[in-house]
């Protein structure tokens, strides 16, 4: 796989075998819905398999990037990944920066919560089975880890359908590909803000 845009355009990564990647096309749509409201922001990748669409928000200037997966073994292709290409650890370059977390994504999104900590754009590609998109969804819409202006994106089969509202998330529109669905929310401060 490669890099799509951005600082590392047309670097190769590692894929690991037993992964269902986001493809290239869904990653394009992605970013291409993300728009320029990348740089500097803190960008959270949950569920990151190998890292993909958290490597495309490192180069396209994402401040700091947090990777979340539980498999010990995905984590290490995430560390070689970002070994590969060069990306500054937390606290290394004030330029940019990541943190990876071995860690089952509902867990995470708990002890951000606890920690205080907020995200600007949240994307969470949980495995494809029935349910679980829709419970992260719900974990996000009840814990306080998005910023008044936080985009979420979830990953999801068609099959499994979203609500239009999940606590203080408002889902502003989907992009479908096949069988894979993006559905994004928007904050309700910031549709309130902004309506």
């Amino acid at each position: 796989m490669k890099i799509i845009a951005g600082t590392y355009k047309g670097r190769n990564f590692y894929m690991p075998e037993g992964i269902r990647p986001t493809q290239n096309l869904v990653r394009k749509a992605l970013f291409d819905l993300l728009g320029e409201d990348l740089p500097g922001a803190a960008f959270l990748d949950l569920f990151a398999g190998s890292g993909a669409v958290g490597l495309e928000a490192v180069s396209r200037g994402a401040g700091k990037v947090t990777f979340v997966e539980r498999s010990e073994r995905f984590c290490e292709i995430i560390r070689e990944n970002l070994d590969l290409l060069e990306v500054p650890l937390l606290g290394e370059d004030r330029r940019q920066v990541y943190e990876l977390i071995e860690s089952d994504g509902f867990a995470a999104v708990k002890g951000f919560a606890r920690q205080g900590r907020r995200f600007d754009i949240v994307f969470a590609d949980p495995p494809y089975e029935v349910g679980l998109a829709k419970k992260i969804l719900k974990t996000l819409g009840a814990y306080d880890i998005v910023s008044p202006n936080c985009v979420v994106v979830i990953q999801h089969e068609k099959r499994e359908i979203l609500p239009e509202i999940q606590g203080n998330l408002l889902r502003s529109g989907q992009r479908k590909y096949g069988s894979t669905v993006l559905s994004i929310y928007k904050s309700s401060l910031f549709e309130i803000l902004n309506g």
